[in-house]
């Protein structure tokens, strides 16, 4: 039979060394083979069947199928076979691949595989065929490089994902470390000194990783995140931008991620005292994704807090608590900074300002075990204004 060679490509996978196929034992009067089938390109080839030319098979029952991991098992009677092996499509009257003088044996499990990366094979193929198949190795190359970036990143991941919990628990990591009774400046240096270690961590990871595959946004946000949490916020604020330039131009872009950057560019702003270009930021990241307007606006009542900047930060509470009005903590942020406005009467009461005893109310209806309840308890009971003190709680919240 004159030998027809079908041209098999393929492009390599993530998993590059498949697994042996399982068997189970021979039944009596017969042996098994099992092998694997190699396409030229040296990829596991897909599909197919293998059929048992010679001794006591024929027809149908000596064709046995090739899985999509390129393995194939058979179990036949004894005997010298020619092992045939036709592509997808590949006629009865054609072979893609052959094996002389496979023997099988009663009770034996023969391993034969299929190997059409070799030189003999490769020497059968037309020019054109040849050209294909040098294509198609440049291209298995670049993937298989691509897989090793990514799951280079893939683990970089998981550690970032580490570091972020452990930035976050660094308060309480650092009275565990220093004990119940350290000194409030102790554990704040020790609380500086874990997240500057984890966010270290994820800045160089990111800033390897951002390198390598320039075109993932997200590894851009993880990189501002960390230079935010670092107060590199130059760099913060590049980095996120670069996040939003990248997700847009992309063939898929992500809104969440884009609302994540955006955020992050508000957060730089609030922190540096950029008060209109924070606002902007933060109203573009719930433009973006809805979902997460409460939660944005609520940061940014936060860092407007910390950077000492009521007027602000009552404008973004404000925003916060008209995005989703059941969280208590947006409360708790508006009233702190109205409070600055307060004054003393002739009897020592506060007289607080429009709007700051409202907004401390429903903070205690919403928390009334919150962590700031008790402060603000104490702040409505020394003011001029009525206070209610049937306050119904929704038991989840705390803050």
């Amino acid at each position: 039979m004159k030998r027809t060679i079908a041209l098999c490509l393929g492009v390599l996978g993530l998993a590059l060394l498949p697994a042996l196929a399982q068997t189970s034992p021979p039944a009596a009067n017969t042996g098994k083979v099992h092998g694997h089938v190699t396409n030229p390109s040296g990829s596991s080839q897909q599909g197919g069947t293998v059929t048992f030319d010679g001794g006591r098979l024929s027809g149908a029952a000596a064709k046995f199928p090739v899985d999509n991991d390129g393995e194939f098992s058979a179990e036949v009677p004894p005997g010298t076979y020619k092992l045939v092996y036709r592509a997808v499509g590949t006629g009865d009257d054609k072979e893609t691949d052959h094996v002389e003088n496979v023997k099988v044996a009663v009770g034996q499990d023969v391993k034969q595989d299929i190997d059409m990366s070799r030189k003999e094979y490769i020497d059968l193929m037309t020019p054109e065929q040849k050209r294909q198949l040098d294509a198609l190795k440049k291209q298995n190359a670049e993937v298989l490089k691509a897989n090793e970036v990514i799951k280079h990143i893939n683990a970089d991941m998981a550690k970032v994902a580490e570091d972020i919990k452990g930035a976050d628990g660094a308060r309480a990591t650092a009275k565990d470390t220093l004990g119940a009774n350290a000194a409030k400046a102790d554990l704040d240096a020790k609380e500086a000194e874990i997240k500057t270690a984890m966010y270290t961590d994820i800045e160089t990871m990111m800033q390897r990783d951002s390198a390598a595959k320039p075109d993932a946004a997200i590894l851009f946000d993880y990189l501002g995140q960390a230079e935010t949490g670092l107060k590199k916020y130059d760099q913060a604020e590049t980095a996120f931008k670069k996040a939003l330039d990248v997700d847009t131009a992309s063939k898929k872009p992500n809104l969440s991620w884009q609302g994540l950057a955006q955020a992050g560019v508000g957060e730089v702003y609030a922190r540096t005292g950029k008060v209109p270009e924070a606002n902007a930021a933060y109203d573009a990241a719930a433009k973006l994704d809805p979902t997460r307007a409460a939660l944005n606006y609520r940061n940014e009542a936060v860092y407007f807090d910390q950077a000492e900047n009521t007027e602000a930060e009552v404008a973004a509470a404000d925003k916060a608590i008209q995005a989703d009005p059941t969280q208590p903590l947006p409360y708790y942020l508006k009233g702190k900074g109205l409070i600055i406005k307060a004054t003393v009467d002739a009897s020592g009461k506060y007289v607080l300002p429009p709007g700051c005893a409202e907004a401390y109310q429903k903070y205690l209806e919403l928390a009334p075990k919150g962590q700031f309840a008790p402060d603000v308890a104490a702040i409505l009971a020394q003011s001029t204004q009525t206070v209610s003190n049937a306050y119904k709680a929704d038991p989840k919240k705390k803050k």
